[in-house]
């Protein structure tokens, strides 16, 4: 009965992941969404990695400086911030002719953010010298590449900050950045010259 579970699981994903995936001209390729995108930050130094999974799904990790608020104070540092996006207006940027490349485009996130001890500038948080906080929440987020390579991505959530030695608490996430793309990015659209 287990060995059936598996076999059903395993046929449901294959399924969706080849359901996902667009083909064009006999090679497997996402649609709109890059493969592999790595940015410099600039106002908050630090660097982003991207990667597109499926048509409209992409994970990236960031490396950079950041602010934890909530409701026991505040800690600036050095965080690892990590997101499962959903891009929810691609095709309807294509239809009114508008930049997709550079995964520009509107999203929802599952976002998570660690700020650990040894990173850390500056805290009023009562606790530990060594303490970590960890940030589990949900965020909205919109990001926009340029023809020569510049980005912003600016996003609004919320969620609940873990304590790891000092008190948990709900709290905002406001995160923004701008900086340049340094990998190649598709063309405005990719399957037409």
């Amino acid at each position: 009965m287990k060995n059936t579970y598996v076999l059903i699981l395993l046929c449901s994903v294959s399924t969706f992941v080849q359901a996902q995936w667009q083909e064009r001209g006999g090679t497997f390729d996402l649609a709109h969404l890059e493969r592999h995108q790595f940015k410099l930050n600039l106002l908050s130094p630090g660097f982003t990695y991207e990667l597109g999974l499926f048509k409209n799904q992409s994970v990236s990790a960031n490396l950079g400086l950041a602010n934890a608020t909530y409701e026991e104070g505040y800690v600036l540092g050095l965080a690892m911030n990590n997101r499962y996006r959903y891009y929810h207006n691609f095709d309807r940027r294509e239809r009114l002719d508008k930049n997709t490349s550079g995964n520009s485009g509107n999203y929802i996130a599952a976002a998570q953010a660690i700020f650990f001890s040894q990173l850390r500038i500056s805290t009023n948080v009562e606790g530990p010298d060594d303490f970590n906080l960890g940030f589990y929440g949900l965020a909205y987020g919109i990001q926009r590449t340029y023809e020569k390579g510049f980005n912003f991505n600016l996003e609004l959530g919320a969620g609940y900050y873990k304590g790891d030695g000092v008190p948990d608490g709900y709290g905002p996430l406001i995160n923004f950045t701008f900086g340049w793309v340094a990998t190649k990015r598709k063309k405005k659209n990719p399957y037409f010259d």
